[in-house]
C-alpha cells in the first residue's frame, strides 16, 4: 500500500496502539482508516511531503474537504482526535519537534441526552414480556436483565467467561477497554439463574468458555443480540434507539435519578474520565425539571 510506503512511521503507531495503548482492535481500525484517509489526501494533493514538512495548514485543508464532503462534526472530530494521536507520538519518538495540531480547532457538537428506557417500561419488560420456554429465550432473558442489571457493553458481555463470575460474592468481573478490569454487582436471586443456565447449558464446542451461547453451544454473535434487544425493547417503549447500549444508558440514569454517586457510576461503568459520565446529570436535571413542573404551583 502505498500510504505505508511513503509514511512508514505509520506502522509503529499503530504497533504502539495495539501493544503498548492495548487498544481494541475495532479502535486499531478506526485510527488506521482516519490516518490512511489523512496521508491519502497529502500524497494526492500536495506530492507526498516529510511527516517534518506536515503543517496546520494541510491539515485545514483536509478538514475543510470532509467538510465540504458533508461529513457529521462527531466523525471530523474523531479523526482530528486521531491525527492529535499520532502527531504527539512522533513527537514522544523524536520524529518532529513540534506538532502541527497545536492550532487546529476542534468543531463544537451539539449536546444530545443519552435516550434511555423508563423505569416503569424496564419492569415491564423483566416481570411482564413472554420469553419463549426454551434455551434461546432463556439466554435473551438473561441478556436482556444483565444489560440493565451491570451497564456493560455488548463487547464485553458476549466475551463474558463463565470463570468472571464469582458466586460467592455476587459480582461479575469484566474486562473493558484498554484491558481494565472492573467488579460489577448483581443480586443473589440473579446470581443463582446465571448458576442455573450454567449447569443446564448445552454442550458447548471446544475452547468455548463463554456465560452466553446459543443452542449450538456457540459464542453469541453481536449482531444477534442487537436484533434481539431491538425486538424486546420494541414491545414496551417507544424511544427512537433501541440497542444493548440503550440499556447502559438506562442503567447510568436510573442510578443517578435515585440518587447514586456520580464517581460511583462511572467505576460501574468502566469510564477513564468523569466527564464521560457527567452526561447522565443531564437526564437527572432534566427529571428535576419535570417534577417541578408537576408539582409547584408558580411552575
Amino acid at each position: 500500500m502505498r500510504v505505508f510506503e511513503e509514511y512508514p512511521s505509520l506502522k509503529p503507531f499503530l504497533q504502539y496502539l495495539q501493544f503498548e495503548k492495548r487498544y481494541s482492535q475495532h479502535t486499531i481500525i478506526a485510527y488506521q482508516n482516519d490516518l490512511e484517509q489523512f496521508f491519502s489526501f497529502l500524497i494526492t494533493e500536495f506530492d507526498a511531503p516529510e511527516i517534518t514538512a506536515v503543517n496546520s495548514s494541510f491539515i485545514r485543508t483536509w478538514l475543510a474537504s470532509l467538510k465540504n464532503d458533508e461529513m457529521t462534526t462527531k466523525s471530523i472530530n474523531r479523526k482530528i482526535s486521531s491525527l492529535k494521536s499520532f502527531f504527539k507520538y512522533q513527537m514522544k519518538t523524536g520524529v518532529i519537534a513540534q506538532t502541527p495540531m497545536s492550532t487546529i480547532v476542534i468543531p463544537k457538537m451539539s449536546k444530545r441526552l443519552p435516550s434511555f428506557v423508563e423505569e416503569k417500561d424496564i419492569a415491564t419488560l423483566i416481570s411482564h414480556v413472554e420469553f419463549s420456554d426454551d434455551w434461546k429465550g432463556r439466554t435473551e432473558k438473561l441478556v436482556v436483565q444483565l444489560f440493565y442489571s451491570t451497564g456493560m457493553r455488548l463487547s464485553e458481555l458476549i466475551n463474558l467467561k463463565e470463570s468472571q463470575l464469582d458466586a460467592s460474592y455476587s459480582q461479575i468481573k469484566v474486562l473493558g477497554k484498554g484491558n481494565k478490569e472492573r467488579i460489577l454487582p448483581v443480586s443473589k436471586e440473579f446470581m443463582n439463574e446465571l448458576k442455573k443456565y450454567i449447569a443446564e447449558k448445552p454442550v458447548c464446542l471446544p475452547g468455548v468458555y463463554n456465560l452466553f451461547v446459543n443452542e449450538k453451544g456457540k459464542q453469541l454473535q453481536p449482531r444477534a443480540v442487537y436484533a434481539f434487544v431491538k425486538k424486546y425493547l420494541s414491545l414496551v417503549t417507544t424511544v427512537e434507539k433501541k440497542s444493548p447500549h440503550v440499556l447502559r444508558h438506562s442503567f447510568a440514569t436510573h442510578l443517578m435519578n435515585n440518587g447514586a454517586d456520580l464517581n460511583a457510576v462511572k467505576e460501574l461503568l468502566g469510564h477513564s474520565s468523569l466527564a464521560a459520565t457527567q452526561i447522565y446529570t443531564h437526564n437527572t436535571i432534566e427529571k428535576l425539571k419535570e417534577v417541578f413542573k408537576k408539582a409547584h404551583p408558580k411552575a
